[in-house]
């Protein structure tokens, strides 16, 4: 169910997919010349087709479901629909209730099951929050009133669930694991990894286009966009990034990193068909997930240091640029966070030294 504006007459129309008696009712409304007649008339429409069926008793979660999946179609970045998508499984426990019998025992039941898997309290309040989202969605859009029973609905509790410590590189690990590196390719995206905190799909997205070399010292790396494996059907989709802040340009003065990606540009530019459009690491198709994993873990391996997650790099360069003395607020727009309470959120406890330090200069005044 959504609005829709055409390109050319700029009016509006509206589309519904509503499931009744399990079959998908569908209606394509008449050219509204504003969005917000066009709006009114859905709502209508839908209180008309609840008011005259009289078997709205037999409405399950499950249209619901697919109703709601629908509504959201095009309201959400592809990542972020795909990923209400892969919850559906866990409500499938729910799909032949009918709505009219959804109240809170059933929810406990639910909650019940789900505490069952071995899930962090984290995921399993991600897939409450998502039915709460469903259930508002079912009220505000089908008429069916569960405020009572979202009055009544509580969240996953685990006070004696311990907190999984962060895992990263201290800055002598690093240098044993890059040690065995030999591929050039390999090697300089894992220092990128490493001195640029990227997010994964942002290393995977990079294109030569976005690497410039300032002068023999100065390397500047452009964050623009980001790479996902995870949409079905595609081997990989290019997105903007995570959020508006996750655009930003870093400057890199490590002499090596420098070194190999001078060198690993001049190696790609003698292949046929070279362009600036190619992959910094990957040439014309992007480094698979699977083989990142798989060198990676080899090289953990092969170093005999401990074996760490790809995102967990990110972290180890946060680490290395505390330890170094940077403020939060810099760690902050350096790793293209949306604002300083996320870093703080992931990482106060790397600063705990420098607040000590703070409460030594101050203890005196």
């Amino acid at each position: 169910m959504s609005l829709y504006q055409d390109k050319k007459t700029k009016k509006w129309c509206y589309r519904l997919s509503k499931y009744v008696n399990g079959k998908q009712v569908q209606k394509h409304s008449k050219w509204y010349d504003l969005k917000k007649e066009a709006k009114e008339a859905e709502k209508e429409y839908l209180k008309s087709i609840n008011e005259n069926n009289s078997s709205d008793e037999e409405i399950t979660f499950k249209d619901v479901w697919e109703s709601y999946i629908d509504f959201k179609k095009d309201k959400l970045k592809i990542t972020s629909y795909n990923a209400i998508l892969n919850k559906g499984i866990h409500y499938e426990s729910l799909y032949n209730i009918k709505m009219i019998n959804f109240d809170i025992n059933v929810f406990n039941n639910w909650k019940r099951y789900i505490n069952k898997q071995d899930f962090s309290t984290t995921h399993k309040n991600n897939l409450y929050k998502c039915l709460r989202s469903i259930l508002r969605y079912s009220e505000k859009y089908l008429d069916i009133k569960v405020n009572t029973l979202l009055n009544k609905m509580t969240n996953f509790n685990n006070p004696n669930e311990l907190k999984k410590e962060m895992n990263f590189f201290t800055y002598d690990e690093f240098k044993s694991f890059i040690s065995v590196e030999e591929d050039l390719t390999y090697k300089t995206f894992f220092e990128v990894l490493y001195y640029c905190g990227l997010r994964q799909g942002e290393i995977q997205a990079l294109t030569w286009k976005d690497i410039t070399f300032v002068n023999d010292n100065e390397v500047l790396v452009k964050i623009n966009k980001t790479l996902t494996s995870k949409i079905k059907g595609k081997k990989y989709v290019i997105l903007p990034p995570k959020t508006k802040s996750s655009y930003r340009t870093l400057p890199v003065k490590n002499k090596q990193l420098i070194s190999d990606l001078k060198l690993l540009k001049e190696r790609c530019q003698k292949l046929y068909g070279f362009s600036e459009e190619w992959f910094v690491f990957g040439n014309v198709y992007p480094l698979a997930d699977t083989t990142i994993q798989t060198r990676k873990n080899k090289n953990c391996k092969l170093a005999g240091v401990k074996r760490i997650r790809i995102h967990d790099f990110r972290h180890s360069c946060a680490s290395l640029l505390i330890n170094k003395g940077a403020s939060v607020a810099l760690v902050s727009k350096y790793l293209g966070h949306s604002d300083i309470a996320t870093t703080l959120n992931i990482y106060s406890h790397m600063f705990k030294s420098e607040l000590q330090d703070i409460a030594e200069e101050l203890k005196d005044l």
